[in-house]
């Protein structure tokens, strides 16, 4: 089976992250050194990584040691097997939240 665990993190300082943005390219950011294009200030920075298990429980044992490197508070579990990478791709299975742990939907 494959998953992949959605969740966001925080960004360091009260401004948030600077994001330059590409009007040619919609979507496209670019990099800080190439551009004096305008930019998008974010709190928070949104990130979709697989987990390997081999069945649900091993998603989230391997989704924890994800979210146990990283500031993220809540997450969401997927199962893809398609392998996608859209956010919101699959079939939500978990919710994790700190503190409570996971809930299978």
């Amino acid at each position: 089976m494959t998953f992949y665990i959605e969740y966001s993190v925080p960004t360091e300082g009260q401004e948030g992250a600077e994001i330059p943005v590409s009007d040619q390219e919609s979507g496209y950011t670019v990099p800080l050194t190439e551009t004096d294009a305008p930019v998008v200030r974010v709190n928070q920075l949104p990130a979709r990584s697989s987990v390997t298990g081999a069945d649900l429980d091993g998603a989230k044992t391997a989704a924890e040691l994800v979210l146990s490197h990283s500031k993220a508070k809540e997450a969401k579990l997927f199962e893809d097997e398609e392998g996608r990478l859209e956010s919101g791709s699959g079939k939500l299975t978990s919710v994790f939240n700190e503190g409570e742990g996971w809930t299978d939907v």
